[in-house]
């Protein structure tokens, strides 16, 4: 019978050997975790790749899709930020999918557009590394 590579031949009395216990410094249960989680991370980053990547068909009829995402995201962003009771970003991500709503659109020039673009992708950046939700409030309650 042939030799397994990286492991012992089966059979062999080394499988039931225990290894040597780790350092306490290196061990996972040694770790703390945090007490609190950053769920709005993710979506805004994607919608800060979403504003900058979308800069360019400002003017074109695509732009509706790019608005669309905006907004689901400025409000998936909002329910975190209101969940973290991070009010100032709440109502800044109210006013982002109030502006990038495709149903009832602002009227704003194209280069105002570009502009808010910039501003709206940083402040997604900012506001998603600032929202911190305690797990407390992930946690499921019991009834």
């Amino acid at each position: 019978m042939a030799a397994r590579k990286g492991r012992p031949p089966v059979g062999s009395s080394q499988t039931g050997v225990p290894t040597r216990a780790a350092p306490a410094a290196r061990t996972t249960a040694a770790r703390e975790t945090p007490g609190f989680t950053r769920p709005a991370l993710a979506p805004s980053m994607i919608a800060a790749v979403v504003l900058l990547a979308c800069v360019a068909i400002v003017d074109s009829s695509g732009f509706v899709f790019a608005r669309w995402g905006v907004t689901v995201l400025a409000l998936i962003v909002l329910v975190f930020a209101v969940r973290g009771r991070t009010w100032w970003a709440a109502v800044l991500m109210a006013a982002v999918a109030v502006c990038w709503n495709p149903l009832v659109t602002v009227p704003i020039p194209g280069e105002v557009w570009a502009a808010l673009q910039l501003v709206a992708a940083a402040l997604f950046v900012v506001v998603g590394l600032v929202v911190k939700v305690p797990r407390e409030a992930d946690a499921p309650r019991a009834s």
